[in-house]
């Protein structure tokens, strides 16, 4: 009795663990341009994919890491953010901020509200920001659609001298009826933007 008692827990344990375990090793790489690799994954549970951009950039993660950090000077992010209202900023610590998504017609603009959290070790140089969907700041609008499934997660670490290895990664549900190359365009073609702004400020002679 025992005996059976012991495999259907441990039967149990594996139903539960297997699944993440899977998920969290199944990144498919999509594209490469300029040193940028793309890849995505499926979502545990979603039917959307999340995303992940790689590339290394010539210049110190400190620096690197200042750009992305500061929501004040945002001229290199996706263009296709067409208001970008900053609501909180503390440097190093945490930010808050409104931003609409100008998608194209006839598909209905998307806005989201973002709340922020900065880590950096000041002893291996690696910094992380977390970015989350903040609720109850602005009342949604009868014109657009609100984001409410976003996360996004940024790592960037020294990778040598004056060099740096940047990561992204995250997940987002554009809500309503969608067509697939606008969700294409968001995970794969927006992560290219940021990553060729980054390198267009900081590795400009």
């Amino acid at each position: 009795m025992k005996h059976y008692r012991f495999c259907f827990i441990l039967l149990v344990l594996l139903a539960l663990v297997l699944p993440f375990s899977v998920v969290a090793q199944s990144w498919d790489f999509i594209k490469e341009k300029e040193g940028i690799k793309i890849y995505t994954r499926k979502e545990a549970g979603k039917s959307l994919k999340a995303y992940k951009g790689v590339a290394d950039i010539n210049a110190p993660a400190d620096k690197v890491f200042a750009l992305i950090e500061d929501v004040n000077n945002t001229d290199w992010w996706d263009k296709n953010f067409n208001q970008i209202k900053v609501l909180l900023y503390e440097k190093n610590k945490r930010a808050q901020y409104y931003l609409v998504y100008d998608l194209p017609w006839p598909v209905i603009d998307r806005d989201l509200c973002v709340d922020v959290t900065v880590t950096y070790d000041q002893v291996t140089g690696v910094g992380k920001i977390t970015a989350v969907p903040l609720d109850g700041v602005f009342p949604e609008r009868e014109d657009m659609i609100r984001i409410k499934e976003y996360r996004q997660t940024w790592t960037v670490e020294p990778a040598g001298n004056e060099r740096s290895h940047v990561v992204l990664e995250g997940y987002i549900d554009p809500a309503g009826s969608i067509p697939d190359w606008i969700s294409n365009m968001l995970i794969v073609d927006s992560p290219l933007q940021v990553f060729s702004g980054i390198r267009q400020r900081m590795e400009k002679k």
